[in-house]
């Protein structure tokens, strides 16, 4: 408890407040699950003026702080206003009506609320006139809006300053004597706070969503932009299984042979077009009949012959990482959503390395329309428009998302964890504004890129069946390229092996002084210059 509380404390209240709730709890069964959460201290930690409320309070958690305390002559003035608009009814009416609702009220936050009965009816009042008021002036200022109205536009979406929807709803139900027409008005307020703050402007069917079954604004606000994404679960498990089952009918030998033929029939276009002194004897060799059962063999033979088998696993790399690589995807994707994820699958290169791998980057209309087309080498992404209260919302919908979801798939945490993988810099960012991706009504690119990178990561690691496919099938594509393949060859095989490089000196010096005592031997008319003609 604060300080405040602990001065004022009444034994004798606590007891009641603490005997009405049990009762009207274990009557209702739990049907009012907790919604309005604290901040985890570590999301907090990392930027507090993205969950604490800097210009009012809106509920009891931030209610009594001295520095958003002048902000009440401004709700009493919103709550006189909405008194005129009652005509011949008396707000005495509605705190009545409220009173009803105070252990629901209650229910719904996470911390204890040690306010009275009627102090705390009150306070939703007035709270609830002020809110009511801005969705219906509020967000009909123009794009060009003063920063107060942009602090109080962050403040409202803000987690731990969230009204429960039903207190909104008895309140509009008060002035209109009609629940229909109360949520039909609460909807079309809500929606216009969506399109005033939200990054992605591209949402539909929001009219069937139900305000009697969303628990707040932010609630209202996440199930607006998060669609029921676990429908498309069953799908992503059916392509994967067909993807496992189509990988185990390819058998092992004939990939180990199209891999070698692959390799030599490289090396003889490389040969084949020099046709003079010790060359032409080497390309004799190659194809010779001892050459042609070289080629024959299996690969595991060839690759423990003497001399090849320092170089099993760099050619292995190069030539069969694809499809050994797939095959392995295929059987972890199976099981995506049995084990959590580890922090290296969230790893994905950025949009600079994509787009110089052949990756194209076209806008789509929603989260759940995100996706990678490996054929036409195309990543789809929503089109995101970003301005000043874009940050501090996207990160209460995640604090939000963390908090209420115990089992579920955290979207938006993914979401962002996409954008912050493949946004590392100005680059980056402008990239993506270009296609049409990102709508910058920001500063700068660099700023872009500082806002995504600096979204906090998640809390746990959860698995979420679509994006983690996208993820899975861009990692996929890019490290199959043969670019990107060589320069990590180099890294792994080459930089950090000087075994490698010795080896590779050796074969070159061995060669050279053959070729040497050859031409000591019959007389070599062959110079490089020939090579010309």
């Amino acid at each position: 408890m604060s300080l405040r509380s602990k001065s004022n404390f009444d034994e004798l209240q606590w007891i009641i407040q603490i005997r009405r709730t049990l009762e009207e709890e274990l009557d209702e069964d739990g049907e009012f699950p907790v919604s309005i959460f604290s901040v985890p201290k570590l999301l907090r930690a990392c930027d507090p003026d993205s969950y604490i409320p800097q210009q009012v309070a809106l509920g009891p958690y931030h209610y009594w702080r001295s520095e958003l305390y002048e902000m009440q002559i401004h709700k009493l003035a919103a709550a006189k206003r909405l008194l005129k608009q009652l005509q011949s009814l008396k707000f005495d009416n509605l705190i009545d009506q409220l009173s009803k609702l105070e252990q629901r009220i209650r229910a719904c936050h996470h911390k204890f609320l040690d306010f009275n009965g009627e102090t705390l009816v009150w306070m939703m009042a007035i709270d609830a006139s002020f809110l009511l008021e801005f969705l219906q002036d509020g967000t009909k200022v123009p794009r060009r809006k003063s920063s107060h109205h942009d602090t109080i536009l962050r403040d409202i979406v803000m987690l731990e300053n969230q009204i429960p929807l039903f207190v909104l709803r008895k309140m509009l139900e008060f002035k209109f004597s009609s629940l229909e027409a109360a949520d039909d008005m609460l909807v079309s307020k809500i929606t216009g706070l969506f399109k005033e703050i939200s990054p992605f402007k591209f949402v539909e069917e929001y009219q069937n969503i139900q305000v009697s079954k969303r628990a707040h604004l932010l609630d209202f606000l996440y199930h607006m932009i998060v669609p029921d994404m676990l429908e498309r679960q069953d799908t992503i498990e059916v392509e994967l299984q067909q993807g496992e089952e189509e990988n185990e009918g390819n058998e092992e030998s004939n990939t180990d042979s199209r891999q070698v033929k692959k390799l030599f029939r490289e090396l003889w276009k490389l040969v084949s077009k020099l046709n003079k002194g010790p060359v032409n004897i080497i390309k004799k060799v190659l194809v010779s009949r001892p050459m042609k059962v070289f080629v024959k063999l299996p690969w595991k033979i060839i690759i423990n012959l003497p001399g090849v088998k320092i170089l099993k696993q760099p050619l292995e790399f190069l030539f069969c990482s694809q499809n050994e690589g797939e095959s392995v995807s295929s059987r972890s994707s199976n099981s995506l959503m049995n084990k959590p994820p580890l922090v290296e699958e969230i790893t994905i290169p950025s949009v600079t390395e994509l787009m110089n791998s052949g990756v194209r980057f076209l806008p789509t209309k929603s989260i759940s329309n995100i996706s990678f087309d490996s054929k036409a080498c195309t990543f789809y992404l929503p089109t995101v428009c970003l301005d000043v209260n874009t940050k501090v919302f996207l990160k209460n919908l995640v604090a939000y998302e963390a908090s209420v979801a115990s089992s579920r798939p955290l979207v938006m945490t993914r979401f962002t964890e996409l954008m912050n993988g493949i946004i590392d810099s100005e680059e980056d960012a402008k990239i993506l504004r270009e296609k049409g991706i990102i709508q910058n009504h920001l500063k700068s690119d660099e700023e872009v890129a500082d806002m995504w990178n600096g979204m906090s990561k998640s809390l746990r690691l959860s698995r979420e069946p679509l994006l983690d496919k996208v993820i899975e099938d861009v990692n996929k594509y890019y490290n199959c390229r043969l670019k990107v393949k060589v320069v990590k060859l180099m890294k792994i095989y080459v930089f950090s092996s000087w075994k490698v490089l010795t080896f590779l000196a050796t074969i070159f010096l061995l060669f050279f002084m053959t070729l040497q005592a050859f031409c000591s031997v019959y007389t070599c008319n062959y110079s490089f210059s020939d090579t010309s003609h």
